[in-house]
Formats: structure tokens, C-alpha cells, sequence
């Protein structure tokens, strides 16, 4: 089993990648290791709650999401096109960047670092201790070898300064870097936001670059989509309340305030677009979320200098 700690949410991210890789034939997002990252006993222990309805609220809403193949529909449009997203922005940066840092805050059982055949590029996975002790636990289960290249950086958000944590584990400040933080702006104020950007800026070199996912205003709106309302009333059963949406001027706004201006930007019917047009199993984007990837740029380098 997962350790506590791990968040029920991610447990069920990592459900959604595996299912996708292993029963979909049309893939968004191909993580061919999450299966086995994930571990055979945890995947048939996520099955079990959604057949209980323990993770989607089946048992006490009397909807009939118990089946896993239905329950998969509804949880896995964000987990699959977001990382979809990543790996396309990723792709971009590391042509114009070929030696790089690539930084995956919140990596839980991402399986980037085993996926990554350059040398050249240096990830660095950020996470919760225990949810590293985990990986570390799967990893030496399965004999997997973590490359030179790779460092597990383990980070308790409550007490650690994240940046001292990635210098110790060698970072590079001067070399760029791309960030993910994805997942997470769904539950952070907009202050607690800003001091993650701001974080993140102190301690990148220009043409850096940070990716994320996030929630609209809409999503707390009297009238929503069922499956937003499936998405928040989720959330907050488990523990992980939404804390609020965000608008792409606010976005705009607290990247410019540190030094980054936005590079792609991806509204919900363009995420459509480009992650779900002609599916044949109705899988679709969520009409509240929204992927931003914004960068260090040489219009702030004098204020940096």
C-alpha cells in the first residue's frame, strides 16, 4: 500500500495513466510504466474503492459510476492531457535548451525520469518523504536502476525550503530549467500561489520555463457541469477541498510580477482540440481547466542583473 500521505487524488492520477496505457487503444498519453510503478496490489486496491464507490461518492449519490471503466472516463481527461501537455511543451524547451534541468514538483510515481533517454538533461523529482519512500520501495521491487541523471529530492512543504533542498541535491541556478507543478493550484490560495512562482523565479536562470494546470472560476459556480461537480464534491470527500479557481488575468498577472511572461496558453476547447477531438469513447476536456506554460524572459533580465 501507498503510504498515508499519499494523497488519494494522486493514488487515483496514477490509476487513470495506468488504465489508459494498458485498455485504451487511442492514447493521449502513453506512461507504458505506470502500471508497474504503481504497483499490481495498489492498482487492484484503487479498483476496489471505485467499485465501492469509497473514491467517487457512488455508494451514498446512488449515480452509477461504480463500474471502473466509467469511473476511469470521469477521472482521467485532466491526469492524461495535462501530462500530454507537458511532454509536448517539454520536447519544445529541451530542442532550444539540449543540457537542462527538468524540476517535477509534486512527481509522485511520474515516470519521466525512467522514460528519458537524454544524458544531458537533469531531472530532479520533488516530493513528500514518504511518497519517496514508496517509489524508492517500487523502484528497488521492480530492479530498476535510477540513472546518474535523476534525483529524488524529498521536500515536507510544512517546514522545508524546497529551493535549499534542490541546491543540496545539486541544482543548478544558472542552467535552464523546466518546472511542472501540476495538480496542485487546485488547492492553494492565491497568495500560497504567488509564493510558489516567486520561489521558483529566485532560483532559475533565464528562458526557464514553469507548467501548470488550473481550475477557473467556474468551477464554484452555483450551475456546473456534472462532471465538475463529480470533480469537486471528490475532492472534498477526500480530505483534498479545492480552495478556489483562478482567472488567466490573475495568472498573467503573478507571472509578470516575477519576472515570466506567458509562452502557450491552453483554454478548455483548445485543450479539446488537441488532446480529444474524434475520440470514439466520449472522453473529453473538462470545460473548467485550463494549462498555462509561462517563461523567465529577457524582458525582465535587467531587473534580474
Amino acid at each position: 500500500m501507498m503510504p498515508e500521505q499519499e494523497s488519494m487524488t494522486a493514488k487515483l492520477c496514477s490509476f487513470a495513466r495506468a488504465y489508459h496505457s494498458i485498455f485504451d487503444h487511442s492514447k493521449i498519453f502513453d506512461d507504458y510504466l505506470a502500471f508497474d510503478l504503481m504497483g499490481y496490489d495498489e492498482y487492484q486496491n484503487v479498483c476496489r474503492l471505485i467499485r465501492q464507490g469509497v473514491c467517487t461518492g457512488c455508494a451514498s449519490k446512488n449515480v452509477t459510476l461504480c463500474e471502473v471503466g466509467q469511473a476511469y472516463r470521469f477521472l482521467a481527461p485532466i491526469p492524461l492531457s495535462r501530462q500530454a501537455f507537458a511532454d509536448r511543451m517539454f520536447e519544445k524547451f529541451v530542442r532550444e535548451y539540449p543540457t537542462c534541468q527538468f524540476v517535477i514538483c509534486g512527481a509522485g510515481m511520474d515516470s519521466f525520469s525512467f522514460r528519458n533517454e537524454r544524458d544531458s538533461v537533469t531531472v530532479f523529482e520533488v516530493d513528500h518523504p514518504a511518497t519517496q519512500r514508496y517509489k524508492k520501495q517500487r523502484i528497488e521491487a521492480l530492479e530498476w536502476k535510477i540513472r546518474n541523471n535523476t534525483h529524488l529530492v524529498s521536500v515536507d512543504f510544512s517546514c522545508d525550503n524546497m529551493a535549499q533542498k534542490l541546491i543540496e541535491a545539486g541544482y543548478q541556478p544558472c542552467v535552464p530549467t523546466f518546472f511542472t507543478i501540476l495538480g496542485v493550484s487546485y488547492y492553494l490560495t492565491l497568495r500560497n500561489f504567488e509564493k510558489t512562482i516567486k520561489a521558483m523565479d529566485a532560483i532559475s536562470a533565464l528562458g526557464s520555463m514553469i507548467l501548470l494546470d488550473y481550475p477557473d472560476k467556474s468551477t464554484f459556480r452555483a450551475v456546473r457541469d456534472d462532471r465538475i461537480r463529480f470533480l469537486t464534491d471528490m475532492t472534498a470527500r477526500l480530505g483534498e477541498k479545492m480552495t478556489r479557481g483562478f482567472s488567466y488575468h490573475e495568472m498573467k498577472s503573478i507571472f509578470e510580477n516575477h519576472h515570466h511572461t506567458i509562452d502557450t496558453y491552453l483554454k478548455p476547447n483548445e485543450i479539446q482540440k488537441a488532446f480529444f477531438e474524434d475520440r470514439k469513447d466520449g472522453m473529453r476536456a473538462y470545460e473548467n481547466i485550463h494549462f498555462i506554460c509561462a517563461k523567465k524572459s529577457e524582458r525582465y533580465f535587467e531587473d534580474i542583473v
